[in-house]
């Protein structure tokens, strides 16, 4: 853990905070009497939205709420949490149940991206808010307090105007599954080809499942 911390930027007082963050449900599950990550889950989603939306009125002061929201949104998706996830090698330190260390829950999305939230929880309930934030603002709105604007790729679109190129038809879309709280769900969608091959993705709603399915079928077509 103090690896961990170390890349963290933040010591924990109590490393108990540290501990339940790391603390999937399948390895819960398996062990009675431990609690999950889930409700720290959520409460770093609400500490991660108070923060983005603080600095986004901080440094937007003339944009309007619309276009705020969608910023937002943009900030704290399931792709950029998995982006910070990935820079911090958290996979490593996730504890899973037996199944989904078997299924690849290590390099899963959702579980990536949600364990990123229970970290800014864990922080938060450790320390305050002012560490928190501090986390937050360098490992997910750096590019905003650059002045740089998160760009946000299509890759439905991208996909479809690949497959049209190739004079393939239009990708179909379906959602395969869902699962987490009604507070928390998380989305599974696929994308079928015109040959028939298919991806999967993951996502915080259906449309951002639908187009971690399609980025993952451009992957799956070596773009």
């Amino acid at each position: 853990m103090t690896e961990l911390e170390k890349r963290l930027g933040y010591g924990f007082r109590d490393s108990r905070y540290l501990d339940n963050a790391l603390t999937h449900s399948s390895y819960a599950n398996e062990r009675a009497g431990l609690s999950s990550n889930e409700r720290l889950e959520f409460l770093g989603d609400a500490v991660l939205g108070f923060c983005a939306a603080k600095n986004i009125c901080r440094l937007y002061p003339a944009m309007a709420e619309g276009e705020m929201t969608r910023l937002r949104a943009e900030l704290v998706c399931e792709t950029s949490l998995h982006a910070v996830a990935k820079t911090l090698d958290l996979g490593r330190y996730i504890r899973l149940g037996r199944n989904e260390e078997c299924n690849g829950g290590r390099e899963r999305v959702s579980i990536l991206a949600d364990a990123v939230e229970a970290i800014i929880a864990a922080i938060f309930l450790d320390g305050g808010l002012e560490p928190a934030e501090a986390f937050i603002e360098e490992r997910i709105l750096k590019d905003l307090e650059a002045g740089r604007r998160p760009v946000r790729t299509d890759y439905k679109t991208q996909l479809q105007e690949l497959l049209q190129r190739e004079g393939g038809a239009a990708p179909r879309y379906s959602i395969i599954g869902e699962s987490g709280p009604d507070h928390n769900k998380s989305f599974t969608a696929r994308a079928v080809l015109h040959d028939g091959a298919f991806a999967d993705g993951t996502g915080r709603s259906k449309k951002e499942a639908e187009q971690a399915a399609a980025r993952a079928a451009l992957e799956l077509l070596g773009v």
